[in-house]
């Protein structure tokens, strides 16, 4: 039994951000911050990355950790109402996180995947990993 009613759930979930969470802002603002240009939630790059670098042929998804499924096998047993729903579309997400980064790595593309908490305790770290990439690719191209 839902908590809410129906029109208050029906808020909630409009609610919630496909684009421009919180996690995509802080790590666009640092990549900005440090000189980088790049393209928002790209919709001509399969899988509409959050945050793309078509010079590098890079792709940066900044993952919500409930809905694309850190740990997975453990957060499953937390979920107790709409328990079928839930797990169902948590498990699609998952099964699409796959495939785009199957079919970018399959066309030349590097994808990078952060976790939400990664980019908010370790912003400076993650910052860090895709600007190696770029002087690698730099240095390879």
């Amino acid at each position: 039994m839902d908590r809410l009613t129906k029109e208050q759930r029906t808020r909630v979930m409009r609610s919630i951000k496909s684009s421009g969470s919180k996690i995509e802002t802080l790590l666009q603002k640092a990549l900005w911050h440090k000189g980088y240009r790049y393209r928002k939630n790209c919709a001509a790059i399969y899988g509409k990355p959050d945050i793309a670098f078509r010079k590098y042929k890079l792709a940066i998804f900044c993952d919500s950790e409930f809905w694309h499924g850190k740990d997975w096998k453990e957060q499953k047993k937390t979920i107790h109402s709409h328990k079928k729903f839930w797990i169902e579309k948590i498990e699609t997400n998952i099964k699409r996180d796959r495939k785009v980064t199957r079919y970018l790595h399959e066309n030349g593309w590097k994808v990078m995947r952060f976790w939400g908490r990664d980019i908010e305790k370790n912003l400076e770290e993650c910052v860090n990993r895709i600007e190696r990439y770029i002087r690698a690719y730099k240095k390879t191209n």
